[in-house]
């Protein structure tokens, strides 16, 4: 005579097949969304996106970060050294102003040494023009710690005369924060100091 329970372990056995079924196939889809993830966010970051004008997207290669820091620093020094001794009576303000944002407090006692010494005034009262005519920088890694030498032609216009200069400044990078557009490449001059200044032949 048959009963409800007669197979009562078949039914469990079918059961427990089942929900290790389910735990297997979970689990193995875990891993595999896991990997996946993994895989996406290591490609991304090796590629950046942009949005062309048509709505695209078009994957951008980024260099390597050393590359990347290499062209960075040489374009915040150019840029720090143009606001800093590319100076006239109309714009030295303005552009003392721009250079403050790209070091630290050893940029700033330099130009308030300058201030003090009357570089400035005497820029105003004889109509001085101070023009950059060249940016000449090196960079050197110690310790993962970057420091850069910069030759700095340029000449000053007081009218009739025109003389020119070699500087050789020296310093150290940081990065910090990117800030829009007072410190675009996200790097800050320490340690700055200039180590020599000589007057070149003029050849006008």
């Amino acid at each position: 005579m048959k009963t409800p329970y007669q197979n009562i372990y078949s039914v469990l056995k079918l059961n427990r097949f089942i929900v290790i079924a389910v735990v297997l196939c979970a689990f193995s889809s875990s891993l595999i969304s896991g990997w996946m993830a993994f895989s996406i966010h290591k490609r991304a970051l090796n590629s950046a996106f942009a949005v062309n004008t048509n709505g695209e997207v078009i994957p951008l290669k980024l260099v390597s970060q050393k590359e990347n820091f290499q062209v960075e620093a040489l374009a915040h020094l150019e840029l720090f050294h143009n606001y800093f001794y590319n100076i006239d009576a109309s714009n030295y303000i303005k552009n003392l102003d721009k250079a403050l944002w790209l070091g630290n407090s050893s940029v700033d006692n330099l130009y308030r040494q300058k201030k003090a010494d009357g570089v400035y005034n005497r820029l105003i009262q004889y109509s001085l023009v101070q023009k950059v005519l060249s940016i000449n920088s090196e960079i050197e890694e110690q310790d993962q710690k970057f420091s850069f030498k910069t030759t700095t032609i340029f000449e000053i216009n007081r009218g009739s005369i025109i003389d020119t200069y070699e500087l050789v400044s020296t310093g150290n990078l940081i990065t910090v924060d990117r800030h829009f557009p007072n410190n675009p490449h996200g790097l800050l001059i320490t340690d700055y100091f200039e180590n020599t200044l000589k007057k070149l032949n003029n050849e006008n």
